[in-house]
């Protein structure tokens, strides 16, 4: 069997069991299990899965690009209204911000519909519908629309990013490490965060708790062009020294 055939079987048995085995795949394609153990690796590096002693498992919770807005907004819906709380406090004295097209991100432009001293650019078509009838002017990004995301995606979305200069980005992510940086599931997506990211005087990254140490398929970021970082509850003691000496605001 061809690799590729072989690694689209190893998808599908890790989606209908959760876990495989190296020496279960190894006997099964008749192959050594130092190639299984490539072929796993390479499913950890798309964040397909997660290897383990022996084994690996299916990274079910990190496999949501491609999963409905209104499906990722109920997640952690209490986390996300916490940190969304948090956010706008530090947006008080903003007169610009640009703002993905997350769960996390659009909980917070929620509460900024009485500012009408408050322009945002963002490529999110939920915050379109949700902020049109409030007193904040929006800047829509235009661009190829996403019906899982409800966001505006492409080149256009990204050249009209670049246009604006804004006091703060406010951006979310799907995961967190310290070694790897700021990752996200969807490219497009990314590169649409990364131009924000370019563009802002401070960027603010909301992340619950779920988010930390967890790797997601697309470098996003590093964590050096992080200003702060907003969470629903205290993470490890380790990430509050790194980002403590790193001088970047921890809030939670």
């Amino acid at each position: 069997m061809k690799g590729t055939n072989r690694l689209a079987t190893i998808r599908q048995l890790l989606l209908n069991d959760k876990k495989v085995l190296v020496s279960d795949l190894s006997q099964k394609f008749s192959v050594t299990e130092e190639t299984i153990r490539r072929d796993l690796e390479k499913l950890e590096a798309e964040n397909f899965a997660t290897r383990t002693y022996g084994g690996a498992v299916f990274n079910g919770e990190e496999i949501v690009s491609n999963i409905p807005f209104y499906k990722r907004a109920e997640k952690n819906f209490e986390q996300k209204q916490n940190i969304a709380i948090k956010t706008v406090q530090l947006l008080k004295n903003r007169s610009t911000i640009s703002a993905d097209s997350s769960s996390t991100v659009m909980e917070t432009l929620k509460l900024l519909k009485d500012r009408n001293d408050l322009t945002i650019v963002t490529n999110s078509t939920e915050a379109l519908r949700e902020l049109m009838l409030s007193s904040v002017n929006i800047l829509s990004t235009g661009g190829m629309f996403n019906k899982q995301s409800l966001s505006l995606q492409g080149t256009l979305a990204e050249q009209s990013i670049c246009n604006y200069n804004v006091d703060t980005a406010v951006i979310s992510c799907k995961g967190l490490d310290i070694a790897t940086g700021i990752t996200d599931s969807n490219e497009d997506e990314a590169k649409l965060k990364m131009r924000m990211i370019s563009q802002a005087t401070e960027v603010i990254l909301l992340a619950d708790s779920s988010k930390f140490n967890k790797k997601a398929f697309v470098h996003l970021t590093n964590l050096s062009n992080i200003t702060t970082i907003i969470t629903d509850k205290e993470p490890s003691e380790e990430w509050i020294t790194y980002l403590k000496t790193n001088q970047i605001e921890l809030i939670y």
